[in-house]
């Protein structure tokens, strides 16, 4: 295998991409220029702040691209010049022309949290704990003009574990794909690497969260509700209406045993028990959020917020 260190541009936003991001800055590979989203506002101020990619590369005194496109031929004369050997795209935001593909010797490999073709798209990890997977896990491809669509380079296994939240399975996914990353580019440098084509009849899409998806249907099985509150911890976080509030679900767990109560129905109320009752079973609540306060576990909100969780009282 070559030794050579590889010239690389990566092209990323989120938290998930900065895990690669420093993974690589570790290494003897030579990252020439980053590209990230433009700065958004944040916080109650509304004040731009750049994302957890910008703030990595400021750290390390990295060249910073901001372009709102890569459409733009001179941004793509930009990126030519770098002369780069790869770049690498971890949850950029912005589609790639294929001049862009076309640019880097080695062209553009993307770091995706599933494991192709399942869960293409923007939100796998959160669609795979709401579809009730058992495995997820990391793919390295080679991208091409498709939607994750590219030729498999690498696939990395990650179990599911029942208590797992979008939130945990994320930063367990974000180690997994900085590793798995920075082990497979001394083979595809050296061209040891065999490109997989993935099958596009089990290809599913992993369409983007919107917050109203988080509201409860209380109809639907227990277990899916709790997968939902899963799938949706920390955002959107699932909800439901208590009286003229929206209540926050942070966790819950199922039980097969329901009742003959309208789901959405309190069945269950003590000093550290919330059950409702749900389509099939019923769905035991155990940290809740009313609003302008903070997650509590229902024990503690029990203590003060008793009776508006009664025994009969319609959730929903």
């Amino acid at each position: 295998m070559s030794d050579t260190p590889l010239r690389i541009i990566f092209a990323g936003t989120p938290d998930f991409a900065a895990s690669c991001l420093e993974a690589l800055l570790k290494t003897e590979h030579d990252i020439v220029a980053v590209y990230t989203q433009p700065d958004r506002p944040a916080g109650r101020g509304r004040k731009l702040r750049p994302g957890p990619v910008k703030a990595l590369a400021q750290q390390h005194n990295l060249p910073v691209f901001q372009p709102l496109s890569l459409k733009d031929q001179a941004e793509q004369q930009a990126l030519r010049e770098l002369n780069a050997d790869l770049m690498v795209v971890v949850a950029y935001g912005l589609l790639l022309p294929q001049a862009v593909l076309d640019a880097p010797r080695l062209g553009c490999i993307n770091v995706h949290a599933s494991l192709l073709p399942r869960w293409r798209g923007a939100a796998p990890i959160h669609r795979a704990l709401l579809a009730g997977d058992d495995t997820t896990g990391i793919t390295i491809m080679q991208m091409d003009a498709g939607l994750d669509t590219g030729d498999m380079l690498s696939k990395v296994e990650c179990p599911i574990l029942a208590d797992d939240t979008s939130g945990r399975l994320h930063d367990r996914l974000a180690e997994l794909g900085a590793r798995a990353l920075v082990e497979c580019l001394a083979p595809l440098a050296a061209g040891t690497l065999t490109p997989e084509k993935q099958d596009d009849s089990q290809a599913c899409y992993a369409h983007k969260l919107e917050k109203q998806e988080a509201q409860v249907n209380w109809s639907q099985p227990a277990e899916r509700i709790v997968r939902g509150v899963s799938g949706f911890n920390p955002w959107p976080v699932a909800y439901t209406r208590l009286g003229e509030d929206n209540l926050r679900i942070w966790s819950a767990s199922a039980d097969p045993h329901g009742s003959n109560a309208t789901p959405g129905t309190i069945i269950e109320s003590s000093a550290d028990t919330i059950r409702v009752a749900a389509g099939e079973g019923s769905v035991l609540l155990t940290e809740l959020q009313l609003p302008g306060g903070k997650p509590q576990p229902v024990k503690t909100l029990m203590n003060a917020h008793q009776a508006r969780f009664a025994t009969g009282v319609k959730l929903g």
